[in-house]
């Protein structure tokens, strides 16, 4: 039989999967997308509009747009966070979002298959032979690739196979309940408001959330705490909130890693995008956007490679994104780090959320994916009044 050769492979049809396939593909590459079928990652769904800007998502996929946050601290004081002029939260439902992109990639060009990847075998070809199941017969089928691009998750098969330290990331384990939403309820629900519990019954060490979907809602929870129940947790939560009674439309649960890869490249001819490089937000565990600007920047890394065939080119991706958004990230993860620690400290986070130049700060910071540096005076009254937070000189609002 004539052997199939791709310019890449892609494993794993999520927001990273799909927007590296239709980057390449729309650069006139010949592309693969293997992905698995029937798997929907458990997510709240949130998108700033940048991500609608940066990667042309029409509005119509927009499930909702939430125009505040409510913190829910351990004592069940509520602080909302109004977004104001300066735009909205959008919500996607990932069932439709993912397979949109995924459409997308093909419609660039790209070739889908449905199968599960299996491994790279190595043998005296140009390039590596990527092995999977394929979903429609279970055959074992063979492609060679010049690049392999693993987006398979944060228990990435393709990271642990070549990459050093790959799919043994740290992980919060993540479980959501999507309901069919009421309008509002008489406990709490509403759906134009991203509520966030920073309780420690509900999560001894991350947070719980309802997110407005429309028609729908998103009610999750994440901890690293594996004797922690989560579903005992989401089920306290729809009870307090009334929506108990409300249908249930899928359940769904996966890991979430806590922080990016040290590497992800193997010197070679595989890289990995997305949660496979561990780019989710630490503090927050926003991933779409960061999967989606990984992606991209992992398709420009590889577009590089197959130009001139020097792997140094695929490691290029890594300190770029790092560049771009590592300090966010670190900063992120001293947040998780100190605040999430115990329900003392979350009712000093939830109490430091009140503070205008906080809120009005941290929304610029989401809507535009970078540090805001324009008012200094800003960041020096949040320095003051976190370091009073800190050393407990401020008392906590009642």
């Amino acid at each position: 039989m004539r052997e199939e050769i791709y310019d890449a492979v892609v494993v794993g049809g999520g927001p990273a999967g799909a927007t590296a396939a239709c980057d390449l593909a729309s650069a006139g590459y010949k592309i693969l997308l293997l992905d698995r079928e029937g798997r929907i990652k458990p997510c709240g769904g949130a998108v700033p509009p940048r991500l609608l800007e940066d990667f042309a998502i029409p509005h119509e996929l927009l499930v909702a747009r939430a125009r505040s946050a409510r913190m829910i601290a351990p004592s069940n004081r509520k602080v909302d966070m109004p977004v104001g002029e300066i735009g909205f939260v959008g919500m996607v439902d990932r069932d439709e979002f993912d397979e949109w992109l995924r459409r997308r990639a093909a419609d660039a060009g790209a070739e889908r298959r449905k199968g599960t990847f299996l491994e790279i075998e190595r043998d005296d070809g140009a390039g590596p032979l990527v092995c999977y199941r394929g979903k429609r017969n279970g055959a074992v089928c063979k492609v060679r690739a010049r690049v392999v691009i693993g987006a398979d998750g944060a228990r990435s098969v393709v990271a642990r196979a070549e990459i050093a330290g790959g799919g043994r990331n740290p992980c919060v384990f993540a479980y959501h309940e999507v309901i069919r939403s009421p309008e509002s309820t008489a406990e709490g629900f509403d759906g134009d408001r991203c509520d966030v519990f920073y309780q420690g019954k509900l999560s001894p060490d991350f947070y719980a959330w309802v997110f407005p979907h429309g028609e729908t809602a998103s009610i999750g929870v994440g901890s690293a705490n594996k004797g922690f129940s989560l579903r005992g947790a989401v089920q306290e939560m729809r009870y307090d909130l009334g929506l108990e009674g409300c249908e249930t439309v899928r359940c769904e649960g996966a890991p979430i890693p806590l922080k990016p890869l040290k590497r992800w490249e193997n010197g070679r001819d595989v890289i990995v995008a997305g949660d496979a490089a561990g780019v989710v937000a630490p503090a927050s565990g926003e991933g779409i956007y960061y999967a989606m600007t990984g992606g991209r920047i992992v398709a420009e890394a590889a577009a590089e490679f197959l130009v001139t065939g020097k792997p140094k080119a695929l490691a290029q991706a890594r300190k770029r994104f790092m560049r771009e958004h590592g300090k966010v990230f670190w900063i992120l993860g001293m947040m998780q780090h100190f605040w999430y620690s115990s329900d003392k400290r979350r009712e000093r986070f939830v109490d430091m959320c009140a503070d205008k130049d906080v809120q009005q700060l941290t929304w610029e910071a989401y809507m535009n994916k970078r540090l805001v540096r324009a008012k200094p005076m800003a960041h020096l009254r949040i320095f003051l009044k976190d370091t009073a937070h800190l050393l407990g000189l401020r008392p906590i609002a009642q």
